[in-house]
């Protein structure tokens, strides 16, 4: 068979990704810290665009043409603070923004969760500092925090005090260098004594003589050897208080039966001993953490309005206002070489369409918490107990949208309401199905209810998981023994049985 070579057209259809719309879709998903970082660096790059400093000059944005009366929710009143901020609103980014990604993987539940407040648990440790007292410093806040002095730069001003040799403080300034943020070695120390070139005797003798800084507890390998230090500190640590640090899982388990055993005490004097232990500090390094703390902003308000109805508006001191300098662009244009032209016209297309993607970006915003207003409204009246099981899909279909785009817009963005700030995502949560075949439930309105009935136990009447699936069926809610154990795990909550011996030790305590 002969072979031959010949031209030939086909028609088709695919799927075309300009790097424009792929960056569109991105900005969709970036948080408010995110979207100020690439801001700034297109406002570096490209001369064409300004910052919006709320002057009025020429392109200042107009405001956005209102939604008609139909377009509103009957109890969702839909406002824009500052409406958008931006010059160009005509026309989408894209065909097909909407609609370019398949299905996202599964989203997870998103729900602000409690960091322990210490690794004993059931307990109450009490932070202390260690650098002298900043409660008494009446300077402002900000003044303080540039003020403070770092851990590192605490612990290098006292090695003058330990008469170390030039060698030794050279290892001491690198193990100083290597701890974490609550003042521990955590590296391990086969590598510390490879990189520092020491013998293991001379760097364990290092790090002893290093533990009598201040804070008490610095330099330490384990929370056991933190307190340890703190103890022998104020010359506490006798055989019973070493018994017990050395027991800390059955401290966290509140075992005091076991712990007395082991101590060779009785339980009154062991729980004496953890009443002490609660009162050092797990984590001595934090006292000098200057970071600032980055707070958490809304991107969307939710008010009751005076009708009944909710207001949605955009947070205005969030969104980034950025301006298209026309006049600068025509003054550069008019005596520029045809090279200076064409890269003053591939600026003012990226501006435009950064203030397009923007716009867009805002826009869709609102559609989601205005349709999450609407499907959660019994959450907003009542509270987490009436929150409706939620999923992407639901809010895809009632706004038009695909599902991976509400997924994007959810990530990052907070909405602050009557009843708290949240993360867009905690409002999707799983169906439990109902026991008398009435609406499903919410898995996050099911964690309220086993939280607020363990928390409502006492030390005679504790609630084991059987029970407590009991009780939640007689309110019609159908839920396995271990969905409740895992339920019940995620919120930090112990077993009933170590529940019952936190309950006789805090009663015991009083």
């Amino acid at each position: 068979m002969a072979i031959t070579q010949r031209l030939e057209l086909r028609q088709g259809q695919s799927l075309v990704m300009t790097p424009q719309l792929q960056q569109a879709i991105k900005l969709l998903q970036l948080s408010q810290i995110d979207l100020a970082g690439f801001i700034e660096q297109e406002l570096e790059q490209n001369p064409v665009l300004s910052r919006d400093e709320g002057g009025e000059s020429e392109g200042t944005p107009a405001d956005p043409p209102a939604p008609a009366a139909d377009e509103r929710p009957a109890a969702v009143d839909r406002e824009m603070a500052s409406d958008s901020p931006y010059e160009e609103r005509s026309g989408t980014i894209d065909e097909g923004y909407d609609n370019v990604f398949g299905d996202d993987s599964a989203l997870e539940r998103a729900t602000p969760v409690a960091e322990p407040f210490s690794d004993l648990g059931g307990g109450g440790w009490t932070t202390t500092g260690g650098s002298g007292s900043f409660d008494e410093d009446d300077r402002p806040a900000d003044a303080r925090i540039v003020a403070a002095v770092s851990l590192r730069d605490y612990l290098s001003g006292q090695l003058s005090e330990l008469g170390l040799t030039p060698s030794d403080r050279l290892a001491a300034a690198a193990l100083i260098d290597s701890l974490d943020e609550a003042g521990y070695l955590a590296e391990p120390m086969d590598d510390v004594a490879g990189r520092l070139g020491l013998e293991d005797d001379a760097l364990e003798e290092l790090i002893t003589r290093l533990q009598g800084l201040d804070p008490p507890g610095v330099f330490a390998r384990t929370l056991r050897e933190c307190l340890e230090i703190q103890c022998r500190e104020v010359d506490r640590l006798d055989p019973s208080m070493a018994a017990v640090l050395g027991r800390l899982d059955l401290v966290a388990r509140g075992d005091l039966n076991a712990l007395a055993r082991i101590a060779a005490v009785d339980v009154d004097e062991v729980m004496e001993i953890i009443k002490e232990i609660r009162s050092l500090n797990p984590k001595p390094g934090l006292a000098f953490d200057t970071a600032p703390i980055q707070a958490v902003v809304p991107d969307v308000y939710v008010r009751p309005t005076a009708d009944g109805g909710w207001m949605i508006e955009l947070n205005a001191t969030a969104l980034p206002r950025v301006l298209i300098d026309r006049r600068y662009a025509a003054r550069l244009s008019a005596g520029g070489s045809k090279a200076d032209k064409t890269y003053l016209s591939d600026c003012m297309a990226s501006a435009n369409w950064l203030v397009k993607a923007l716009d867009q970006r805002a826009r869709t915003i609102v559609r989601v918490a205005t349709s999450l207003v609407e499907q959660q409204d019994a959450f907003l009246r009542h509270g987490v107990s009436h929150l409706r099981p939620m999923n992407l899909k639901a809010i895809a279909e009632e706004i038009g949208m695909h599902e991976s785009t509400v997924s994007r817009v959810t990530a990052n963005k907070w909405v602050w309401t009557p009843r708290g700030l949240y993360e867009m995502k905690f409002f999707f949560t799983t169906a439990i199905a109902s026991a008398d075949g009435g609406a499903a439930h919410s898995a996050e309105a099911v964690r309220h209810r086993i939280r607020r009935l363990i928390d409502g136990e006492t030390a005679d009447g504790i609630l084991s998981d059987d029970k407590l699936v009991d009780v939640l069926r007689r309110e019609g809610i159908e839920i396995a023994r271990r969905t409740v154990a895992k339920y019940r795990e995620g919120m930090g909550i112990g077993s009933s049985t170590e529940r019952r011996r936190h309950k006789l030790m805090a009663a015991s305590r009083s």
